[in-house]
C-alpha cells in the first residue's frame, strides 16, 4: 500500500478534467474557491438579514482581499443591505467587506465584496466566506447542493446563521443551522 492507499493511477491525470472547467492559469492568476466551476446551478442563498456561509480552504501565505459570490437566475430585487465577511475555522470574524446598501445585482452577476482589512492566512485549513443580503428579493446564486456532516468532527459546507442582520457582521458565526444549498464564492 503506498500513500494514496490501493489507488495505483496518476492523480493529476485522473483530475486533469477539472482543469477543463475554465480554470486560469494559478501561476498567472491567484484565487481559492469552494467549488469547481462544473455541476453548478441556481441556489437560494438564504432570508433577507441572515447570513449564509460557506467553508472555503485557504492555504498558509494566501492574502485575501476580496471575496466574489455570483447571482444565479433571480436578481435581488429593493436591496438595503449587502456584506460579505471572512470568518476563522472556529467562526470568528477576521474581516468584512464595506455595506454596499442598495447597489443593484442584477441576475447572473458576480459580484465582488472588497475586505475592508486583506487577510493575510497564517495557517492551512478551512475558514469561512460569508454573505448576507436584505431585500425584499435576495438574490439566488450559482452554487450546488451538499449533504449534512456524516462523521465526527466534520463541519457544514454552507450553514445560515443570525436574523434581522443590516451593514455589520457578527463577532462570531453564532448557531449555525445546516444549509443544503451550497452557494460557489471566489476568494482573491
Amino acid at each position: 500500500m503506498t500513500l494514496l492507499g490501493t489507488y495505483r493511477g496518476n492523480v493529476r491525470n485522473d483530475l486533469g478534467w477539472l482543469n477543463s472547467a475554465g480554470r486560469p492559469d494559478p501561476e498567472a492568476v491567484f484565487y481559492r474557491a469552494n467549488l469547481p466551476r462544473i455541476g453548478l446551478d441556481d441556489v437560494a442563498a438564504a432570508a433577507t438579514g441572515v447570513m449564509c456561509s460557506v467553508a472555503v480552504y485557504l492555504h498558509d501565505g494566501d492574502l485575501i482581499s476580496n471575496l466574489t459570490f455570483i447571482s444565479g437566475g433571480t436578481a435581488g430585487g429593493t436591496l438595503t443591505n449587502q456584506f460579505a465577511a471572512l470568518y476563522s475555522g472556529a467562526g470568528v470574524l477576521l474581516a468584512q467587506s464595506s455595506d454596499k446598501t442598495s447597489e443593484a445585482w442584477a441576475a447572473d452577476t458576480a459580484k465582488t465584496f472588497a475586505l475592508a482589512t486583506a487577510q493575510r492566512i497564517t495557517k492551512s485549513g478551512v475558514y469561512y466566506a460569508a454573505l448576507s443580503v436584505a431585500a425584499s428579493t435576495v438574490p439566488t446564486l450559482v452554487g450546488t447542493v451538499g449533504a449534512k456532516p456524516l462523521l465526527a468532527g466534520e463541519g457544514n459546507l454552507a450553514q445560515t446563521s443570525g436574523s434581522s442582520l443590516t451593514a455589520t457582521a457578527p463577532a462570531t458565526i453564532a448557531t449555525p443551522a445546516f444549509k443544503r444549498a451550497v452557494p460557489l464564492v471566489v476568494a482573491t
